[in-house]
């Protein structure tokens, strides 16, 4: 599904600039430490952390989104290893990454999600930390991005629960407008999430 709809898209569906909770947590982006960003569709996000300085690898299943990315990491004149993957079956590498970190990737339901975190929390180095922006079930109320079903959509609960044990440094919900392309244009109920491995 994702494969065709970036395909059907002529140019970069969400936008060639970095979701805006990546630009408020810039601070987290250090220059020399490895990331991982998983699920990266056309480059926006990892691009970005390389031009932070970081040493970057990005998961994405979609040809078209994949060339498109190597496409604005040429122009902007940064290096990423875009790697084609499937994250649910995937083989994750262990205390791979100092950040690994997971923007709009609610394309799977709740056994879905396990995995997707299990590999995260797996790929992340002890006392590394762990990304997560998304929309929250009031997202179908808004209906400007995301999938159609609740289930898919993250809660400060589920959160909490899924990385019981690490050090929850941010977790929060809040609605606000949000312009990334044609894919997340408007009004948005959404939630930011980043939390520290114990070392």
């Amino acid at each position: 599904m994702w494969e065709e709809r970036f395909a059907a898209s002529e140019d970069f569906l969400f936008g060639k600039a970095p979701a805006r909770f990546l630009e408020e947590h810039a601070g987290y982006l250090k220059a020399g430490q490895s990331a991982l960003a998983v699920a990266d569709g056309e480059g926006r996000n990892s691009v970005y952390m390389a031009e932070h300085g970081m040493d970057v690898t990005a998961l994405e299943f979609a040809p078209t989104a994949i060339e498109r990315a190597r496409e604005l990491a040429k122009e902007r004149g940064v290096s990423v290893d875009f790697r084609q993957s499937d994250v649910l079956t995937r083989e994750w590498e262990s205390d791979a990454y100092d950040l690994v970190a997971g923007i709009f990737i609610q394309f799977v339901g709740p056994d879905g999600r396990r995995i997707q975190f299990k590999g995260m929390q797996k790929a992340t180095k002890p006392g590394g930390l762990a990304m997560l922006h998304g929309y929250t079930p009031k997202q179908l109320e808004h209906g400007t991005g995301g999938p159609p079903f609740a289930q898919n959509m993250y809660t400060e609960v589920i959160l909490r629960a899924a990385f019981v044990g690490w050090d929850i440094l941010e977790c929060r919900e809040y609605e606000r407008e949000v312009q990334e392309g044609r894919g997340h244009s408007g009004m948005s109920a959404l939630i930011d999430f980043v939390a520290r491995k114990p070392a």
